[in-house]
Order: structure tokens, then C-alpha cells, then sequence
């Protein structure tokens, strides 16, 4: 899964309110014998064991490594999730799964076991408008060096990543950006055709 920008750190809106939350999949190593697939299908059982209810899966996908020849192809996929956690509390979640699956934060964009992104939580904005703006326009080539130290939600590249968006048309696909208002499929029209072309659908579910 070619990440879409590590979302660092959480905020302190309170629990209480139950939400949709969308969560990216993704890794490209085995594990104790396991296949990325069936990783992906762990960390899902994971998540509704911790309290976070699953309530839509997409299929599998296959994705090329990004950048090109940096590793195996990976596993990807997307789920909706239904919490009344808050933001933080579900981004120290993920965190904590991919590390009981192996995951090792040393190498930003490399080979992982497991990847679990939060690309967005009810009509949550984080931390507010206009900083989600600067990260959403934030330059290609700025993208492998910039890191933000905070949670931005919705994403800033959810609309970038075919790898994300065509499995949440699968998943979730009455879904609309909370910043853009964009449809999933309006924004998976837009993709270049190369792109949408290298997300390979595979025959199960997550």
C-alpha cells in the first residue's frame, strides 16, 4: 500500500458521539506465516474485538509498491467502522494494532506487515479548514518530506491514492468528503485512468 502521509498525532475531541469511521488497509510482508491478505483479515477481527464495530468491508485489492520496485505488491483494502471514540483514541488504536502485527515505524513509505490509516471520522475536520486546505494542496514533491506533527482529518490525500479510493467505492460508496463534499465515485472519476487501472480487485472480502 503506497501510504498517504502518517497522521502523527491525535486531538482531544471528547468520546461520547458514535460515528462512521473509514480505515485504510494495507501491508506487503508476511507474518508468522501469514499471507498480507490474511494479515489484513486479522487486523479487521482485531478492531471488532476492541470495541470497533465493523460494518463494511470491501474486497482486496492488489497494489504495486510505491515508489516502483521498492518492495512486494501489497494487500489493500478499506472497512467502515462505527465508534463513539474520539479521533485520538481511534488513531492510538490503529497504531497499536499495526504494532501486535509487527509493524515497525523506521522507514517512512517502506515495506510493512500491517498499515492501518484513518482517513476519516463522521463530518470530523482536523484541526480546522484552513490547515486541512495547506495539507490538501500540499505539492507532489513536498509530500516525501513534510510530515504534519498533528491529526488531519479527513485525510489531506484520500483523493490522491486509488489504492484507497476505489476500495472505499467498494466498501462505503454513498460516502462524501466532509471538506470537498465530493462523492467517492466523483473522486475515483478523476483519477488518472493508469491509476484507477493498476488497483487489481481479488476475489474475497477482508
Amino acid at each position: 500500500m503506497q501510504p498517504i502521509g502518517d497522521n502523527a498525532r491525535g486531538d482531544d475531541t471528547p468520546h461520547g458521539s458514535f460515528r462512521n469511521g473509514i480505515v485504510a488497509l494495507g501491508g506487503n510482508l508476511p507474518l508468522d506465516g501469514r499471507s498480507p491478505a490474511e494479515t489484513l483479515r486479522a487486523a479487521v477481527a482485531t478492531l471488532s474485538d476492541r470495541g470497533v464495530e465493523v460494518t463494511a468491508r470491501s474486497y482486496l485489492y492488489r497494489t504495486e509498491a510505491f515508489p516502483p520496485g521498492s518492495g512486494p505488491d501489497f494487500a489493500n483494502a478499506v472497512v467502515q467502522v462505527w465508534t463513539a471514540l474520539a479521533p485520538a483514541t481511534v488513531l492510538t488504536l490503529l497504531h497499536e494494532i499495526e504494532a501486535a502485527f509487527g509493524r515497525v515505524r523506521d522507514q517512512r513509505w517502506g515495506p510493512r506487515s500491517l498499515d492501518l490509516d484513518l482517513i476519516a471520522l463522521g463530518d470530523v475536520i482536523l484541526p480546522d479548514a484552513d490547515t486541512h486546505a495547506e495539507w490538501r494542496a500540499l505539492p507532489p514533491d513536498a509530500q516525501g518530506s513534510r510530515v504534519p506533527d498533528r491529526l488531519i482529518l479527513p485525510h489531506p490525500r484520500v483523493q490522491d491514492r486509488a489504492f484507497v479510493l476505489i476500495p472505499l467505492a467498494d466498501a462505503v460508496p454513498d460516502w462524501h468528503h466532509p471538506v470537498t463534499g465530493q462523492s467517492v465515485a466523483e473522486m475515483v472519476a478523476a483519477l488518472p485512468e493508469a491509476d484507477r487501472q493498476s488497483v487489481i480487485a481479488l476475489d474475497q472480502r477482508v
